[in-house]
């Protein structure tokens, strides 16, 4: 798990690496806009994103910042998220690495990154409700189970919430969980995870 950089910038699959909905609020492909973006947020308000890797390959990410970094013009609901929260862009993992957990441990990795933040209290985000595989916005069902509280219901994009208060001790077990799976779980020829409950959850 390592912060998202320039560096990495080019791991993120396609069409996620040219994506510019939530950075610029519109949908064409724009690869230095995205890299401009990063730059920008890195250098005024430290890391946005973590980059999941299992044996050098990319199995997930997650990207997120203050709403000021986020373009109002992506949904209307950018403007109404909390002075106290940090919006949650995208969590999304791949194919290839489904039913693993690694959607719930992204999260955990961002919660921990935003407890060392000052001013931040929760972390929100703009679900979709009918949950789309290739959205750029996180179905609301996994936000819900790992944790989302909807706090202003939508019939297709709900703004959900997740105070940090309340999953204090996932500060103390995103390092364990990382251990653990990461050290017991390889892709197989397949390329499905081997040693997994199928009914763990993931984006």
């Amino acid at each position: 798990m390592v912060p998202i950089t320039q560096d990495n910038l080019e791991d993120l699959p396609s069409p996620c690496r040219t994506c510019v909905f939530w950075e610029l609020g519109h949908r064409r492909p724009d690869a230095s806009g995205k890299a401009d973006w990063v730059s920008s947020v890195l250098l005024d308000w430290g890391s946005c994103g973590r980059l999941l890797y299992v044996d050098g390959e990319l199995a997930g990410f997650a990207l997120y910042a203050l709403p000021q970094y986020v373009a109002s013009e992506a949904s209307p609901a950018v403007q109404r998220t909390s002075a106290d929260a940090a919006l949650l862009m995208t969590v999304r993992v791949m194919p290839e690495f489904a039913a693993s957990g690694f959607g719930r441990l992204l999260v955990q990795a961002v919660v921990k990154d935003l407890l060392r933040r000052r001013g931040v209290k929760a972390i929100e985000a703009i679900g979709d409700a009918q949950g789309h595989e290739l959205s750029c916005v996180v179905p609301a069902r996994f936000l819900t189970a790992v944790g989302f509280k909807t706090v202003q219901p939508h019939p297709r994009y709900p703004r959900l919430r997740l105070d940090l208060r309340s999953v204090l001790t996932w500060r103390a077990e995103v390092e364990v969980a990382l251990e653990r799976m990461l050290g017991a779980i390889r892709p197989d020829h397949a390329g499905r995870p081997v040693g997994l409950n199928p009914r763990d959850e993931s984006n």
